[in-house]
């Protein structure tokens, strides 16, 4: 059996600045975001990734966006950074606050009913698409240059938008719930956490029970039930994600591509990437050609 590094998940406590209810930063080539790791705080987090491509990985869920990226997670929901040195995006825009921010009644009031059904819908992440995230993500990058009384209207202005767009995708179509126990956190946050530094070598689900201190029998029921998803099945879709990512760059022969995301048979990758996307990777490949085009 495999010596496994057992590295504790990050909860990240956020403390807005002196004098605010929520945070914002920027982050560009010069000021990268360094915050990769599996992590998980209470507050909503709002980022919009400018241009390039790359993978988001927000509860169990795993996928690879283009042409930048407008999301919202909900409150203790795991996810790791979007962008890094190789995803080619111009800038990183990060609003995070508690559902609370402006009081404990605020969101109560009628006019703010279309809000709080955002929030509720945020537990599962939602990625926004089309001109929502074209346009919504311009106001967001011009928070920088406003004050904090127009930031905080321009952030309630945000909200409201997104609340009345029709162009999104609840990335946990089941409703993964996590706002469990700090124990659970901590669980399910290792778990996605060995997967993610260690996807490109052979996973024994031997060897995740007993990081986690279960039987093999229970790891597979408890990851089952919290994720509506096997871990072999979650494990194939975070290298299947990875693949799609190396096609899209063109860089790597689809055999390399293959064996760089962790599968060790050729003939298994393609059946699997070819049942995940509805083609096979060299289609893939040339489908991504014509969009570029």
């Amino acid at each position: 059996m495999n010596t496994i590094t057992k590295t504790k998940p990050a909860f990240e406590a956020i403390e807005p600045d002196f004098g605010h209810s929520f945070t914002y930063q920027k982050f560009n080539a010069e000021r990268p975001n360094k915050n990769n790791v599996w992590h998980y705080h209470p507050e909503l987090e709002l980022v919009y990734v400018n241009g390039g491509t790359g993978r988001r990985q927000i509860g169990s869920h795993v996928s690879y966006y283009t042409q930048g990226d407008l999301i919202l997670i909900g409150s203790n929901l795991p996810h790791c950074g979007f962008t890094d040195a190789s995803t080619g995006n111009s800038s990183e825009s990060v609003v995070q606050m508690k559902t609370d921010f402006l009081g404990s009644d605020f969101f109560e009031i009628p006019e703010m009913s279309g809000i709080q059904r955002l929030f509720e819908k945020a537990k599962g992440g939602i990625a926004f698409t089309g001109s929502a995230k074209e346009k919504i993500g311009e106001k967001i990058e011009i928070l920088e240059y406003k004050s904090d009384f127009q930031r905080l209207l321009a952030i309630l202005n945000i909200l409201n938008e997104l609340a009345r767009t029709t162009e999104y995708e609840i990335l946990n179509a089941d409703h993964l719930s996590m706002e469990l126990q700090s124990k659970e956190n901590d669980r399910i946050n290792k778990i996605f956490n060995y997967v993610k530094e260690h996807y490109q070598q052979p996973i024994a689900l031997e060897d995740m029970a007993d990081l986690v201190h279960m039987t093999l029998p229970s790891f597979c029921r408890y990851f089952k039930k919290v994720t509506n998803k096997t871990f072999v099945q979650f494990v194939n879709e975070y290298r299947l994600v990875h693949a799609s990512n190396l096609l899209s760059k063109n860089k790597l022969s689809i055999t390399e591509v293959c064996f760089e995301s962790g599968f060790n048979n050729f003939s298994h990758f393609n059946k699997s990437f070819r049942s995940f996307t509805g083609m096979s990777p060299s289609q893939y490949r040339n489908e991504l050609k014509s969009v570029v085009r």
